[in-house]
């Protein structure tokens, strides 16, 4: 398994881990934002949720430009952080145990997603620490959107993350549950792998030379 491959780089929500948009989105209309479906996307944000990944936004200016379109009263930051990270439901430690067997195979494990300063610090640090590690015990280098200033699936973002790592892309693979962004990936020299909705990515990587 990944005999051609020395570094493996993962996207986080839809890969590692479990996602669902709906919930984040219920969440976020039961606060009186009523864009929620239209500016929310799986992928590809937009308006102020776009600045808050990419990193153009705080999570500061965040919550004070969400709260200003919440009809509810007295939302607090607290209530929007937990609504937002509604996206995220889960992360099977069978996976975190994954991640931990390939690094002891000799492979360098990345992450490289597109992510907040809101749910990133919050429910996602929380879920890998189900071991009793934190989120930097798992990967050799992270490459995240909102501190990197670009999103996916701009060409910079990879460039960032072969640069930074001195990665050889032919050496390098890459799985993501979107196809644009492995089409970018691709459009780099790196293989990528497309993670579809329920699999577990040890069992596609099973089959990757």
């Amino acid at each position: 398994m990944l005999t051609n491959y020395d570094n493996v780089v993962f996207d986080l929500g839809g890969v590692i881990l479990d996602i669902n948009r709906d919930k984040c989105v219920e969440a976020l209309e039961a606060l009186g934002f009523s864009e929620a479906d239209k500016m929310l996307d799986l992928y590809v944000q937009t308006g102020i949720f776009l600045a808050l990944e990419d990193g153009s936004a705080s999570a500061a200016e965040f919550y004070d430009e969400l709260r200003k379109q919440c009809t509810k009263p007295g939302v607090s930051d607290a209530d929007i952080s937990e609504a937002l990270s509604r996206f995220i439901t889960g992360l099977p430690v069978a996976r975190l145990q994954a991640l931990r067997e390939l690094r002891a195979q000799g492979k360098h494990i990345f992450s490289l997603s597109n992510t907040n300063p809101v749910m990133y610090p919050t429910r996602i640090a929380e879920l890998f620490r189900a071991e009793g590690l934190q989120i930097d015990d798992y990967f050799d280098g992270q490459i995240l959107s909102f501190r990197e200033q670009v999103c996916k699936p701009a060409p910079g973002i990879f460039q960032r993350l072969l640069t930074r790592y001195k990665l050889d892309p032919a050496h390098t693979l890459f799985l993501d549950d979107s196809a644009k962004n492995c089409e970018a990936a691709e459009e780099q020299g790196i293989v990528s792998v497309l993670i579809p909705e329920g699999a577990e990515f040890m069992d596609i990587l099973s089959f990757v030379d």
